[in-house]
């Protein structure tokens, strides 16, 4: 139930004896908001996106490169990591290695939100076949040899997952966010900034907002009192009926019964196996036009962060269209020491004057001068040669694969 909206036809193929429980009843039931359904299936009024898995998760931090705003993402934020962590494209920048961290470059274009979301194709969903065909022919079975309890048993397990599925597979899945941001709104270029993992977005606001604050919107019938799929819910409790009723039917009906419940579980089982959140990702990355993410490995967090911040500002004219590297390089590393100062001082000196330069890669401001070998003790000197090195191998990484492209 919970990817039936995810594929085209799915919710057409729900005809099959599945083994019911108050369980899965009560989490689609608490959809329904009335004082009846409430009493029947206590709990919190979910909205259908939350219940069915599609929303509720939390993003990472995003931080806006232009305007400075930092917010929370929701569930498409946590997707994109998601996508970031699985790209197996990875690009691996020579340097010193301790933590090793991603920097994943993403661009948004022309984002779509005509409509609702288009779905993906059955594919191996059409396994299906095999639980309804047997839920049938058992039913039919049964009939033969007028073993009607288990006849009816099989039928009433039938009709139940198939009515629940067409009903509950009838919602439109579609991305809601903010599409008209305010006029004069600079680009939604920022960062989504997760653990060991980095994502510089490039875009317009419009566009980058389908991840900063977009969600999936599952519309479906009924709303806001969701009685159908209440009554969808009392259906799935149908297990009681034929716990009861099975015992009254025949040997062979019952084992015709047994036999559909295990067929449909071990459908269940693997449809159980297939990553939803996979899927949703595929889903979402589709509806934003399919855009390619190029990923790269970093071995220190050092490294990782002046690549980032390269990425961030790439394409801009100096000074960056108002980003200041060297607070994006305090964000990821706020250490406040002498030698840490010089070294963001320096780094963000390199990237004004001659980030993009494609004379040489021995890169002029990322060197010691006298004044860091008068000032500094010589342990900080070589703790400093060695932060350079790193932001050396960032910006050989940058130049190789961005700035000479």
């Amino acid at each position: 139930m919970a990817t039936v909206h995810l594929f085209k036809g799915r919710k057409w193929l729900g005809w099959y004896n599945s083994p019911g429980s108050y369980t899965i009843a009560k989490q689609f039931g608490q959809i329904a908001a009335s004082r009846f359904w409430d009493g029947l299936f206590p709990g919190p009024n979910e909205t259908p996106a939350i219940s069915f898995g599609l929303d509720g998760r939390q993003g990472p931090k995003y931080v806006a490169s232009l305007s400075g705003t930092e917010m929370q993402t929701g569930h498409l934020g946590y997707l994109t990591m998601q996508r970031a962590k699985e790209e197996k494209g990875l690009i691996r920048i020579e340097g010193r290695k301790t933590a090793p961290g991603n920097v994943a470059f993403l661009e948004l274009k022309d984002v779509k939100y005509d409509g609702k979301i288009s779905q993906r194709n059955l594919g191996n969903s059409l396994f299906v076949f095999i639980p309804i065909l047997t839920s049938f022919a058992a039913c039919i079975m049964c009939a033969l040899v007028a073993d009607w309890f288990s006849f009816s048993m099989i039928l009433l397990g039938i009709i139940s997952s198939g009515v629940a599925s067409l009903v509950i597979g009838s919602g439109e899945l579609s991305l809601d966010t903010v599409t008209k941001p305010a006029p004069g709104a600079p680009p939604g270029d920022g960062m989504l900034i997760g653990d060991d993992t980095v994502i510089v977005v490039k875009g317009a606001e419009k566009d980058v907002n389908a991840i900063t604050k977009g969600k999936f919107l599952l519309t479906i019938v009924g709303e806001p009192v969701y009685n159908r799929i209440g009554l969808c819910s009392l259906l799935l409790v149908q297990f009681l009926l034929q716990l009861l009723l099975i015992p009254q039917g025949s040997l062979f009906g019952q084992i015709m019964f047994l036999g559909t419940l295990g067929v449909s579980w071990a459908y269940n089982s693997y449809l159980s196996s297939l990553e939803k959140e996979k899927i949703q990702v595929k889903v979402l990355f589709k509806k934003l036009g399919k855009p390619k993410m190029r990923k790269f490995r970093l071995g220190t967090r050092t490294s990782m962060t002046v690549f980032a911040c390269l990425l961030v500002c790439d394409g801009m004219e100096s000074p960056y269209g108002g980003i200041n590297p060297g607070k994006i390089l305090r964000d990821f590393i706020p250490n406040d020491t002498q030698v840490w100062q010089r070294w963001r001082n320096k780094v963000t000196l390199q990237m004004k004057e001659g980030k993009a330069s494609s004379e040489s890669e021995s890169w002029t401001y990322l060197e010691l001068d006298q004044d860091d070998k008068s000032h500094l003790a010589e342990s900080d000197i070589k703790l400093l040669t060695t932060l350079l090195n790193d932001a050396k191998s960032a910006f050989d990484g940058y130049h190789e694969y961005f700035a000479s492209s």
